[in-house]
């Protein structure tokens, strides 16, 4: 399998000459099976990109889009998918419910002729919707399951296992919540184990969850220790914070190596950047 970031930052799009290491574009990324089959992590503005390098190479007439939920920093670069407006292109998009029980017509509002100036209608490509609602989805030689994370209006994590290799991409999610939680500390430790790259999300510190508790997002220390009782291979950052530069980053992988990793410890800590490719091989 191959992972390549288009989009990196949370809640949202923050570009600027603070943030060109790590990517100032919202949640998206692109993740090629053995056979080259395309699989696409949400649709925050990073989707952009994603689909100005599928037109531009013409290799690609099938597109699997997994979306984690429907806040408007996963959905927002839709719009600008130019494959969506190429009538050879088959987009197929998965949600799990309750999401994916208003997931049309969440796409569809937010292409009404208040927001934006073509509808979803509109759009050429033959676009179909599917719920993924059972433990195990085949695409290919790869399997897919989910995890509900604890996260306002409800989203998902996914894991994508093929040929023994593994990818965990959980984003949104509130490891740790106050009042409750749709998953347990084991059972995300448990759907992560072993995983040859962990992708989490990291949107705060610690010491800045106090007051953004309930938010429906994570620290970097909760991440770490995560990646750390699943036996992760490779940890992977995610979700920035839209007001974290990237010295600031820098300072704070470094921070977690230092403080949080035991000595003997073999798993690798990084952010995730736009456009870094990941071979999990």
């Amino acid at each position: 399998m191959k992972l390549r970031f288009w989009g990196t930052r949370g809640s949202i799009p923050s570009p600027g000459p603070d943030t060109i290491k790590y990517g100032g574009n919202t949640t998206c990324l692109e993740l090629r099976l053995e056979d080259n089959t395309l699989i696409v992590f949400d649709a925050g503005t990073g989707i952009r990109n994603l689909g100005s390098k599928i037109i531009e190479q013409n290799n690609d007439k099938h597109i699997n889009l997994f979306l984690s939920h429907s806040h408007w920093d996963h959905i927002q670069g839709f719009p600008f998918f130019l494959p969506a407006y190429r009538e050879e292109i088959k987009i197929k998009i998965y949600g799990c419910p309750p999401v994916y029980d208003k997931l049309k017509d969440i796409l569809t509002d937010q292409m009404e002729s208040r927001y934006f100036p073509v509808n979803f209608d509109e759009l050429k490509a033959e676009i179909e919707f599917e719920e993924i609602n059972h433990g195990q989805h085949p695409i290919g030689n790869a399997q897919f399951s989910f995890i509900e994370n604890n996260h306002p209006g409800t989203a998902y994590g996914y894991k994508v296992i093929e040929n023994g290799r593994s990818l965990v991409f959980i984003t949104d999610n509130e490891l740790v919540p106050e009042n409750g939680s749709a998953s347990t500390w084991n059972d995300f430790v448990n759907f992560c184990r072993r995983a040859d790259v962990l992708i989490h999300d990291s949107q705060y510190l610690d010491k800045e969850l106090i007051r953004n508790t309930g938010f429906g997002h994570s620290s970097y220390e909760q991440s770490v220790k995560l990646g750390l009782e699943a036996h992760a291979k490779h940890l992977i950052f995610f979700h920035h914070n839209p007001g974290r530069k990237d010295d600031e980053i820098d300072r704070i992988i470094e921070e977690m190596r230092q403080n949080l990793l035991p000595s003997n410890s073999e798993m690798v800590i990084s952010a995730a950047k736009e456009n870094d490719l990941i071979k999990i091989e």
